[in-house]
This record gives structure tokens, C-alpha cells and sequence, in this order.
């Protein structure tokens, strides 16, 4: 296979179940001990002989038929289609040979003539004759393990193992993820994305990962220009550099790489003369207070970062008249700690994926569109130092240490000329992914994300953090999976490139294998930026998991001085993730330390890439201890995904949220009530209907647990949306911030319409909030309903 060529691993599974199925004492794997512990067999093998008495008094025994050794190949790692845990002894009420499947052809393939009632004698022999075998079989089973001294590192995947779990994770240390960290930093420096990317294959698969691959794609990237952008004050002349320093020869000379990289990617080229308006945050209200004030056609907005996602409020601004656009980070939404007051930042304007191929994949072929900019604005990111000298603000606190907003006084005119320059040019793309091929489900993936650097794009150092974190637990993982051991689900390990441009790698490949990934994909866990303070665990998770990163969380509080209440929510995050929550509806889970204050904040600050340098991640986690964590909580939850006989997911948490979301004092909300009320009494029944049963050994049939994963993997997509506003979710179950809770569509209707007496913003937002509850509502109703006809069936 050629290094641009992609696939999924193998799924098919082959072979059909028979009707019934019987483990024989030398069909089972050494690693399946913990069956048949000595004191358990005694006690099975008394039940079975009064259970095979009781099924050989059935008519229809003789239609039974023993799968031998040759038929079965449970060994194999890539075919087999059965769950032990399925079929260990005392699993179904009704017998110790438990009905897999029943088949259409059942009959025609096994039926014999039924004894003849005056033959007693025949059977009473074959009674006997069948009991002494299996009291054998058995009898020579004890006799194997009673003689082993410990139990085999092959374990049964189908078993839920808290210890099995720990063993892996305690081989994660701090030190070696420090080390992992400190080479892959030595990298970035190279221009070439391959040379990283090739860096990264040859580690994974030195650790023994399986079928590792580069997809690579030719995309349209927005880069720097020769000379960085400039900003002129009209009134004095005086020329500034992004970072606010002079445009002097000695500057340029002076300044560091950065400031190349202090731009809007896919923004508008050329130069603009205009008056800056200060429009604050950008806000709907804040437009329609300047809009009364000024005319505001063909003008420079002085932008803050914040509050909302950046493309809607360069959409506000767009459809309003501007021209232009200074964007900068205020002080004071920052931690008193950080200082970036010099510093400068990157943004990208691009939604996600290849802006030449929008919404399919840049496969060889492809038509690509001339899409140089995503924008009309000229969009300039700059530092809060400069924006204090166009406002001629020299402080930012007072004495009694509050801070004071950069503000530019209504009354005061500023005449500015930006110039904005970069080059477009397509550039290849590189993602590395590799394999751990389940053992039981093989055609399921849990997908793990992380990124490394790319070429061409800001210099910031968090890659390396994410790297290092997603390399070290295939470290751990693969050390157990060397031993024998391998999970239920495939586990597909993914570093993305192009994050930097708008998450470009994963859109495309997600593009390329969509049609699969919406059928197979089970969760995504994502890795993105895992360090960006040090004082507070910050978990996001999908509605259907905030219980389960609850559990891992308060397992790791344990072992910690302090144990905060944790809180997990489901809001906007930046990163890789961005495709498979709203294009896929994947559930997904992401583990990332914060500074408390910049919890604080306004939301979306982090939309702003930083060229933080290596030795700013070393001060937060000098001994690599909350990577550790990070790694750790990461790893349980990726663990108990991929090898959990049930999906650990919960439906009424779903039905909860969206009534949580309708909360508060919002307008015509009383229809969508009601039917978050049904919602909710479908999510009940099926939660402790269907899912209670299945997480019970004895009740946990392999062919109703494949029908239960399949419902709750795909819960969340009656929640995706097709029309949002730019950087909204289209999965509207994640909300805008950790402040409000009500869903972001309604919210940004709300706001857009209240000069207004009738809305159709509104309107069209209230009907997709409905459709995607009834849509829900439907889906669980459907579950039940195939529930209860498999239940009828086998009555």
C-alpha cells in the first residue's frame, strides 16, 4: 500500500452463529481461568448435569449439536465473531446452554425426527451417557488449573476488569512522557510536515502498533507573507508591526519569526484607509448601539476576542458594512499572571477542512474551488500594547488593582491604514494513524485525536504536550497487548495535522471514510491542548458520558490532596474534535488542565493561537505530573469504551439535558416542553428497561447487546442540525459556555429578533430544536419497540 493510500482495518466477520453454543474445556483460551475457578467448576458442573437432564427431556434435544474444536477458532483475533463472556457457564434463566441467535434456517439446518415417546430407555442411557461426558470434560479442566500457579496474561476481552485497567495505566510515568515531550519539541523547527509525521510513525510502531498509515492530502493553505502586516496611524504617520513595536528596519531585524505568524488565516488581501470604531466584543447589542451612533460602511471594527465564536461575530460585522477588522485580547479578560500584552496571535477564519473542497474530500480528482480568502474583511490580529497606543491608553489597572477595559472614547476619531498580506498556496497535509484490532466487535473504532505541528503555521508548543500524552498510552497499552490481551473494540490512534489552518486533517479524512465512520465509530476522545494552566481539571463531555468522566475523575481525586466537585459540561470546544461531534453526532470526552481565572473569562479566548514556547509548558507541569493525569483519566475512559460488553452511556442524561436546556425564562418554549417531557419518559424506559438488563451477566445475550450498542452509539445525531450561524455546533446539544445553558441556537434567534415583531430566524431556530427532540423521541421509541419484538419472539 502506497503511503497516500488510506483504509480501515478488516471488519468482516465470518461465519454464522449457530442456533446454540457450548464452550468445550480445549476450546478455551488459557486467559479464560477466571471461568472456571476450582470452587466455581465444582458447583457448574452439579448445575449442569441437572440442567442437562432438564434439556434432554425436551422433545426437540436431538436438533442440539455440539460445535467441535475444528469448527470453532476462538483464537483468532480478526474473526471472531463471539463474545465469551457471552457464554460462560450460569448465564440464561432458562438453562446453562443459552440461545445465541435464532436463525431463520435453524430448522431446515438442524432438525432431526423427534425421539419416539417409547424408546425411555434410550434416552435414560443417553441421560447417563452425556452426564458422565461433561463430568469429564470438567473433571479434566480442574485438574489443569488446579496445577497453574498464576492466571494467564491473556485475558478474556469480554470481561470487564477494573484491575486489568489499572495494570495498564500504572505503567504511564511523568518521566517518560517528559521525555517523549522534549523530543518531539526538538522537530518543529523543521519546515517539513513529513519529517515529524515520519518521526511519529517510527515511535509508534517501535512500540508495536499495528498498520500504521500516512493520509495524506493536498489542501489550499493560507500563509504569511515575505514581510509581517502593518497598522498606520493616519494623524502622526507613525508605522506599527502587529506586536506594536515601529516598522524600523531594526525592528524587522529584531523581531522573531512570530510575527510572521500574527495573522488571520483565509482572510481578505490589501490595504484599507478608514476610521476604527470600537465595537467591543461584537455582540448583536453592541452593533446595534454603534450602528445608531456612526455610519459604519467600508470602516475598520476594533474587535475583542471572546465572548462568541469569531466567525459569527465576523459575519455581524460583514453584514453590517465593515471593512476591516483589528483584532486584539483584552487584559483584562486575562489571568493577572499572564502577560501577553506584546505578544501576538493567529487566528484562522476557515469553518474546517480543505477551503478548496468544502464538504468532500481533496481526493486526486477533486474539482477544487479558487476560495483564497473565507472573508470580504481585511482581519488583523494585534496586541493589546498597540491597541493601547491607537487609543493613547498607557494604563490598563488602577491603583486599587482593577482593571480597567481598553476602550476607545466615542467622541474620538482614529484614521488608520492596515495592511494585510499572506499567500495562499496548496500545501500537503499529513495525518498518522494506527490500529489496535478488536477482539469482539473489530468493526467498532474509539477514535483517540492529538496533533502535531505543521509546517508553515504558528510555532506553539501544546502539539508536543499532545503528542507526548497520546504516544505514552500506547506505550502502556501496547505492553499488555504483547502479552495476549486485547480490547472488545478497534482503537484507532490518530495526530492530525493542518489543526492549526481549521482543523484540516481530520476534516478530510473524516470526509474521505464518512460513510463508514457514521456507522462505526463509537466515541471520539480527544487530546487537544491537555495543558493550558495548571489549578483546575476541566473536563467536556457529551451529555451521554459526563457520568462516566465523573467516575474516572473522582477515582483520580483520591489519590489527590484536594477533591473539587467535579464539573463536566458539554460546551464548544476548539481542536480535532470539531468534525466528529458535528458531522459524525460522536460522543466524545476531553480531559484539559486551565488556569481557574481563565475559567472565568469570556469563552473562546483560546481561539487564539500563541506561539508559547516549550519552557511555558515546562513552568506549569515542570515534573509532568498533571500530563500524567491527563494521560491516566484519558486512558480509563478510553479503556472502558472500547472494552466494556455495554456501551457505558446513559440515555436519561440526554433527555436531561435538553430539558436543562429549555429552562429559564424563554419564549415560546411550551411546545418543545411537552415534548422534552416525552423525551425524557421514552429515556427512562429504555435506560432501565434495556440497558439495566444488559449490564446484568445473566441477562447479557450477545445478539440484544449488539442491538443496545448499536442504539446508544448513535443517540446523539437526532441532535445534529443542517443550518447553524458561523461557529455555532451543528450539534446543538453543546452549549456556547459553562454560563448558559439554554441551547445556542435559541439564544442567538433570541437576540437577533428582539427589535422585531416576527422572526423567521426564530422561527426556523424553534423548529429545529423541535424536530431534533421529536427525532429523539422516535428513536427511542424504535428501540423499545425492537426490544419488545425480540422478547415476543423468543416467548
Amino acid at each position: 500500500m502506497g503511503e497516500n493510500e488510506a483504509t480501515l482495518p478488516n471488519t468482516s466477520l465470518q461465519g454464522k452463529k449457530m442456533a446454540y453454543q457450548k464452550v468445550n474445556a480445549d476450546q478455551r483460551a488459557p486467559g479464560h481461568s477466571q471461568f472456571l475457578d476450582n470452587d466455581d467448576l465444582q458447583a457448574t458442573a452439579l448445575d449442569l448435569e441437572w440442567d442437562m437432564e432438564k434439556e434432554l427431556e425436551e422433545p426437540g434435544f436431538d436438533q442440539f449439536q455440539l460445535d467441535s474444536a475444528e469448527n470453532q477458532n476462538l483464537g483468532h483475533s480478526e474473526t471472531a465473531d463471539l463474545n465469551l463472556d457471552s457464554i460462560q457457564p450460569g448465564i440464561s434463566p432458562k438453562g446453562r446452554f443459552q440461545r445465541l441467535q435464532e436463525e431463520s434456517d435453524y430448522i431446515t439446518h438442524y432438525a432431526r425426527p423427534a425421539p419416539k415417546s417409547n424408546r425411555c430407555n434410550l434416552c435414560y442411557l443417553l441421560k447417563i451417557l452425556c452426564t458422565a461426558t461433561v463430568l469429564f470434560i470438567f473433571g479434566t479442566v480442574i485438574g489443569y488449573y488446579a496445577h497453574k500457579n498464576c492466571p494467564s496474561d491473556a485475558t478474556s476481552s469480554g470481561t470487564v476488569y477494573p484491575q486489568l485497567y489499572q495494570e495498564i495505566l500504572k505503567t504511564i510515568q511523568a518521566e517518560e512522557i517528559k521525555k517523549s515531550f522534549r523530543n518531539f519539541i526538538q522537530l518543529y523547527k523543521n519546515e517539513d510536515d513529513m519529517e515529524i509525521s515520519k518521526q511519529i510513525k517510527t515511535h509508534w510502531t517501535s512500540l508495536g502498533l499495528e498498520d500504521i498509515q500516512f493520509v495524506n492530502y493536498s489542501v489550499l493553505l493560507n500563509l504569511p507573507g515575505a514581510s509581517p502586516s502593518t497598522v498606520t496611524l493616519n494623524s502622526s504617520g507613525q508605522c506599527f508591526l502587529p506586536n506594536g513595536q515601529p516598522c524600523s528596519e531594526k525592528a524587522r531585524k529584531d523581531s522573531s519569526q512570530d510575527l510572521l505568524y500574527s495573522y488571520a488565516a483565509y482572510s481578505a488581501k490589501g490595504t484599507l484607509k478608514a476610521e476604527v470604531i470600537d465595537v467591543s466584543y461584537g455582540t448583536t447589542d453592541d452593533l446595534k448601539r454603534i450602528k445608531k451612533m456612526k455610519n459604519v460602511t467600508n470602516q475598520i471594527a476594533l474587535l475583542k476576542l471572546g465572548k462568541l465564536p469569531l466567525l459569527y461575530k465576523l459575519s455581524l460585522l460583514e453584514n453590517t458594512g465593515f471593512g476591516g477588522v483589528l483584532l486584539y485580547i483584552d487584559p483584562c479578560d486575562l489571568p493577572k499572571t499572564a502577560n501577553f500584552s506584546h505578544d501576538t496571535f493567529m487566528v484562522s477564519l476557515n469553518p474546517g477542512g480543505d477551503p478548496s473542497t468544502p464538504g468532500y474530500p481533496s481526493a486526486d480528482g477533486s474539482f477544487r474551488q479558487s476560495r483564497s480568502n473565507l472573508t470580504s474583511l481585511l482581519v488583523q490580529p494585534i496586541s493589546a500594547s498597540l491597541v493601547a497606543t491607537l487609543i493613547s491608553s498607557v494604563k490598563t489597572r488602577t491603583k486599587n488593582d482593577v482593571c480597567s477595559p481598553l476602550e476607545l472614547p466615542n467622541n474620538e476619531i482614529r484614521i488608520v491604514s492596515m495592511q494585510v498580506q499572506t499567500v495562499t498556496k496548496f500545501k500537503t497535509v499529513t495525518n498518522v494513524v494506527g490500529y489496535v484490532r478488536g477482539l469482539v466487535s473489530p468493526d467498532r473504532y474509539v477514535i483517540v485525536g492529538s496533533h502535531h505541528h505543521t509546517a508553515y503555521s504558528y510555532n506553539g508548543q501544546e502539539w508536543a504536550s499532545s503528542t507526548a500524552i497520546i504516544t505514552a498510552f500506547i506505550r502502556a497499552l501496547m505492553l499488555r497487548v504483547k502479552r495476549g490481551w486485547r480490547p472488545d473494540r478497534t482503537i484507532v490512534f490518530c495526530s492530525w495535522g493542518g489543526t492549526a489552518f481549521g482543523n484540516i486533517g481530520s476534516y478530510e479524512w473524516g470526509e474521505d471514510f464518512k460513510k463508514v465512520l457514521q456507522k462505526n465509530v463509537v466515541a471520539y476522545i480527544s487530546l487537544h491542548s491537555p495543558i493550558r494552566g495548571n489549578s483546575s481539571l476541566h473536563p467536556v463531555a457529551s451529555p451521554s458520558l459526563q457520568q462516566l468522566v465523573v467516575e474516572k475523575n473522582n477515582f483520580n481525586c483520591t489519590r489527590r490532596a484536594q477533591c473539587p466537585e467535579t464539573n463536566v459540561s458539554s460546551v464548544q470546544i476548539q481542536g480535532d474534535a470539531d468534525y466528529f461531534i458535528n458531522h459524525l453526532g460522536v460522543p466524545t470526552v476531553q480531559f484539559a488542565y486551565e488556569d481557574i481565572k481563565a475559567l472565568e473569562a469570556p469563552s473562546f479566548l483560546s481561539e487564539a493561537l500563541f506561539p508559547r514556547h516549550a519552557t511555558k509548558i515546562e513552568e506549569m507541569d515542570p515534573f509532568f505530573n498533571l500530563h500524567e493525569t491527563i494521560t491516566k483519566l484519558s486512558g480509563e475512559v478510553i479503556l472502558q469504551i472500547a472494552n466494556g460488553p455495554v456501551l457505558p452511556y446513559n440515555a436519561l442524561d440526554i433527555a436531561l439535558e435538553v430539558q436543562n436546556s429549555l429552562k429559564g425564562d424563554q419564549p415560546n418554549t411550551g411546545q418543545l416542553l411537552a415534548l422534552a417531557s416525552r423525551l425524557r419518559e421514552s429515556a427512562e424506559l429504555f435506560q432501565s428497561g434495556e440497558m439495566r438488563p444488559a449490564n446484568d451477566p445473566k441477562e447479557r445475550a450477545p445478539v440484544r447487546v449488539r442491538m443496545l450498542n448499536d442504539i446508544l452509539q448513535d443517540m446523539e445525531k437526532s441532535f445534529l442540525v443542517p443550518q447553524v450561524p458561523p461557529g455555532f455546533y451543528r450539534n446543538i446539544l453543546y452549549h456556547l459556555d459553562e454560563k448558559t445553558s439554554q441551547f445556542s441556537i435559541l439564544v442567538e434567534a433570541w437576540e437577533h429578533c428582539k427589535p422585531l415583531a416576527s422572526n423567521e430566524t426564530l422561527k426556523e431556530a424553534l423548529s429545529e430544536v423541535l424536530n431534533s427532540i421529536n427525532s429523539a423521541q422516535v428513536y427511542f421509541k424504535a428501540g423499545l419497540n425492537v426490544f419488545e419484538s425480540v422478547l415476543v419472539g423468543k416467548n
